[in-house]
């Protein structure tokens, strides 16, 4: 009792009754305290059991509340997705696009599922599209796209797209749109064609480089020798001054729009689907006209699958097709809701003026501006037996950052098979031309 003693010893009423009590209690009275009484006994039992309850109380109401949520999932019946009705070809064609990131292949052929349980069977060439994906990746290609067409059905034979810096990108790469560039010759070729105001053969003079940018160095001097060049050789040489002064001198600025709107631009060519209008603003002096017509109009901007299918209109004597990507598409209940049927979009030019293009756009990989990536360090033809129409383009642009070069061409010349448009956008480091991953794409198809 000391201990108790010692920390009572400020309360000294208390010390006194505890004390007392103890003077006045028998000599068991301690060991009756320390044992309790029966209710205390059952008082202790209960604390543990209470504590273990306690205790199990959060595992046991996650327990149930886990049961609770399986029972009611197994109560609601599973959500149904609607079968798919049947598309018109544009809504094909974006279905059949946003279903690519699902795309397996099955034997020979490209397959997508559907929510409803239906597939989609894509029309693509599985030789080229794997080639095609092979090269871009293989070369880290900051930003690369491949379009290819049937030119004669509008199939969509590849559509690829890569980014090792935004692989993001890849997915909307072939619906944006880019600087179009020298592709642009071949609308004002087309132009001053149409209206019979030159020929392929119709030699041009013309005053600086072959590469110049800038209007001014561009015209003739009486007096002075100038150079000169036919329509054709500066194709395939992609001359701007040629071109400048093509769109300047004979065309002019009402007939360059009424083409630009002709070849699809500033309207929904392909209405219902994300691929951007392509746009051409009309020039607001002689000096925009002339850069315009040499494809150096910064505001003149496509989309790879507009371009190729441009490409592929010229191959096809002048009349574009409507892009299918899908061959057929089935639902969930098993009815087919678009099958590839060739479709005119619109006619761009006459049969004669694709074939006088064609003519000029032959030199181009003979002896224009894709010779070297079409011929071995003998000089000797890569593809022999193969007669190709092209058009090369090379320009600086902001989105995405880099300086982009542009191949589009369609093979053979005498009886298309296909049309192709690639596009490749390098930084600091190149990496490839266009020119190069469309010969790479050319050798698979035809291998």
């Amino acid at each position: 009792m000391r201990d108790i003693k010692n920390i009572t010893s400020d309360k000294k009423g208390w010390r006194l009754r505890f004390t007392r009590r103890r003077n006045t209690s028998p000599q068991n009275s301690y060991r009756h305290l320390l044992e309790g009484k029966p209710a205390r006994r059952r008082f202790r039992l209960l604390l543990p059991i209470a504590a273990i309850l306690l205790a199990a109380y959060p595992i046991a109401s996650l327990l149930l509340s886990t049961k609770i949520a399986i029972s009611g999932v197994r109560k609601d019946p599973p959500r149904k997705v609607k079968p798919f009705s049947p598309l018109d070809p544009f809504q094909s064609l974006q279905l059949a696009a946003d279903s690519l990131p699902a795309v397996r292949l099955a034997g020979e052929q490209f397959l997508a599922p559907l929510p409803d349980g239906g597939t989609i069977v894509y029309a693509i060439n599985q030789e080229l599209q794997e080639r095609v994906e092979k090269v871009m990746e293989s070369y880290r290609l900051p930003y690369g796209v491949f379009v290819a067409i049937e030119p004669k059905t509008g199939r969509i034979l590849a559509l690829a797209g890569h980014s090792s810096l935004d692989p993001g990108w890849e997915r909307r790469s072939w619906s944006g749109l880019y600087p179009m560039a020298s592709l642009f010759k071949i609308i004002t070729a087309a132009a001053a064609l149409e209206e019979k105001k030159v020929s392929p053969d119709t030699v041009f003079a013309f005053n600086g480089g072959l590469t110049s940018e800038n209007p001014k160095y561009w015209q003739i001097k009486a007096g002075r020798r100038n150079q000169e060049m036919s329509l054709t050789t500066a194709m395939g040489k992609s001359v701007n001054p040629v071109f400048g002064r093509l769109a300047s001198d004979v065309v002019g600025r009402d007939s360059i729009m009424s083409y630009v709107e002709r070849f699809g631009f500033n309207q929904s060519l392909l209405p219902g689907t994300s691929v951007q209008p392509s746009r051409a603003e009309a020039p607001r002096s002689d000096a925009e006209l002339m850069l315009m017509g040499a494809g150096l109009g910064r505001e003149v901007k496509v989309s790879p699958l507009h371009a190729a299918l441009m490409m592929a209109a010229i191959a096809n004597d002048g009349m574009m097709m409507t892009p299918a990507l899908a061959q057929e598409i089935k639902n969930g209940r098993g009815e087919t809701i678009f099958t590839l049927a060739p479709r005119t979009v619109r006619r761009m030019v006459t049969p004669e003026t694709a074939g006088q293009l064609a003519k000029m756009l032959s030199t181009t990989v003979s002896s224009g501006t894709s010779r070297k990536v079409f011929h071995d360090r003998r000089g000797r033809p890569k593809l022999a037996s193969l007669d190709i129409a092209a058009k090369t383009g090379s320009i600086d642009g902001k989105e995405p950052a880099g300086h982009y070069s542009w191949f589009a061409a369609y093979a053979p010349i005498s009886d298309p098979q296909i049309a192709i448009v690639a596009l490749v956008v390098n930084q600091d480091k190149w990496r490839i031309k266009a020119s190069y991953l469309g010969e790479q794409a050319l050798e698979a198809f035809f291998k």
